[in-house]
């Protein structure tokens, strides 16, 4: 191993270049800050490359594939529809993620940040190493921010192998099984049903809880178990992997539903059941940095661990792990380290599964709210209302404001339906701003438009109703 002589000197550094890595990385930068980058795998991190980009990919291809099948209703029939999954594959890596990741490691080098290619580990509070291949460097640093994201859970009896994957194999499919069982239905397992069953797979759900997505609310996810029906996706509910074993070229599943052992076999086992965060082997414990047994590292409202001289940021620490998360953590650190007044605050961070429908929550639901002393109503205005999901063809779903009795507030928000997720940006301003709901109803709306439906969802809580 060819190891450096002496230690480089860096102002700031962040390990890691996922979403909140590389947005940490170039506001450091746009504040003064002399900015080098650590990444041991690939520019962009796990939602650009094997996340949340090519699984939307995934799902939109998906969706053009199923319209063009069963487009009928619009008096649309389509002949010899086919289905090249080699291609879909070449057009989600070369046409999405490709330019996706090339265009962050741009921005990088745009905002004079030096990438250093290489696995990172702390020395001490102010000095680490970086290993590539057989080549060592150590680099002394001001301040550290370290997002290093996080891993699929692997669960007992389900080792992975050929035919027990993670989403990370799933994506990377290179033909079309006949049959997947996904254990775990929450936001990844979901989606990755949905898509796949809109490409002609046959899906088997196993999900502990007695609802696939628990996070949301009961009405909207019935609208997903619908959909999810017509499709021919089988959920199993209250139901607890027990083991695996290959069989051939399939793998059986074994799994207990009311006490009772079930086995089915499937081309593959696609284990969805959360992720942990990457937080072993940096040796922060040698830097002196505190982590909780959950593997996640404390931090104050700067995202500052309790070393000053490193911060953290992301799926390491507490909260959702969601890449915008990460993102505005990121933003808050580099700031910190800039001596700006900048704190974390997560009044409004909106949640999203892209499914069939979407779903999307902002702040409080009714629920939540009331069980934190506020006196609240819930406003509910259908998608079956609204001309322009009409004209889509897509009238399932509903957008519902949860808004303070005495003057309106919009202290929560949640929609199930088409476009879900551009939906809830403006409900999640509402709520981070601290608007009322006339703030809402007295803005203009274009017509026609799904974001009329905010509107008249805002107007259904003043009691002002047109259009319902």
């Amino acid at each position: 191993m060819v190891v450096g002589d002496f230690a480089i000197e860096l102002e700031t550094v962040v390990i890691g270049s996922g979403p909140g890595g590389y947005v940490a990385a170039i506001r450091a930068a746009q504040n003064g800050q002399k900015v080098a980058i650590i990444e041991r795998d690939y520019i962009g991190g796990t939602c650009l490359n094997v996340g949340c980009i090519p699984s939307k990919a995934l799902i939109e291809a998906g969706h053009t594939y199923y319209d063009a099948k069963f487009g009928s209703s619009m008096g649309i029939k389509a002949h010899d529809i086919e289905l090249n999954f080699e291609k879909t594959q070449e057009w989600k890596d070369k046409k999405v993620v490709g330019p996706l990741t090339q265009g962050v490691e741009m921005l990088l080098k745009k905002n004079k940040i030096e990438i250093i290619r290489g696995e990172a580990f702390f020395v001490n509070e102010e000095t680490l190493r970086v290993i590539d291949g057989d080549r060592a460097q150590t680099y002394s640093f001001e301040h550290a921010i370290v997002a290093t994201g996080s891993t699929p859970v692997e669960i007992p009896n389900f080792k992975w192998n050929e035919r027990v994957i993670d989403s990370t194999g799933a994506l990377a499919m290179e033909e079309l099984p006949e049959h997947i069982v996904i254990i775990g239905g929450g936001y990844i397992g979901s989606e990755l049903a949905g898509a796949f069953a809109n490409l002609g797979v046959k899906i088997t759900i196993l999900e502990g809880s007695d609802q696939i997505i628990p996070t949301f609310e009961k009405d909207m996810v019935a609208l997903v178990e619908e959909n999810f029906g017509k499709k021919g996706v089988t959920i199993e509910t209250k139901a607890l992997a027990v083991r695996s074993q290959l069989v051939d070229d399939q793998v059986e599943v074994v799994y207990e539903v009311n006490n009772e052992e079930k086995a089915i076999r499937a081309d593959y086992c696609l284990v969805t059941v959360g992720r942990r965060p990457n937080t072993g082997d940096l040796g922060l414990e040698i830097a002196g940095v505190e982590i909780g047994d959950n593997g996640l590292i404390p931090v104050d409202e700067q995202g500052r661990t309790n070393v000053d001289t490193i911060y953290a940021i992301g799926d390491i620490v507490a909260g959702p792990a969601l890449a915008h998360k990460a993102s505005y953590e990121g933003k808050v650190a580099a700031e910190a380290i800039a001596g700006k007044p900048s704190a974390v605050d997560y009044v409004a961070m909106p949640a999203v599964c892209f499914t069939d429908p979407e779903l999307a929550s902002v702040g409080y639901t009714q629920a939540q709210a009331k069980e934190a002393g506020l006196d609240v109503k819930a406003s509910k205005f259908p998608f079956m209302a609204n001309g322009r999901a009409l004209s889509l063809n897509r009238t399932g779903g509903f957008v519902r404001l949860v808004t303070t009795k005495e003057d309106n507030i919009v202290v929560g928000a949640q929609i199930a339906g088409v476009n879900a997720s551009d939906l809830i940006a403006e409900l999640t301003l509402a709520v981070e701003g601290g608007l009322n709901a006339e703030d809402i109803a007295l803005t203009i709306h274009s017509h026609p438009s799904l974001a009329e439906t905010v509107m008249d969802a805002a107007e259904l809580a003043l009691g002002q109703a047109i259009h319902i």
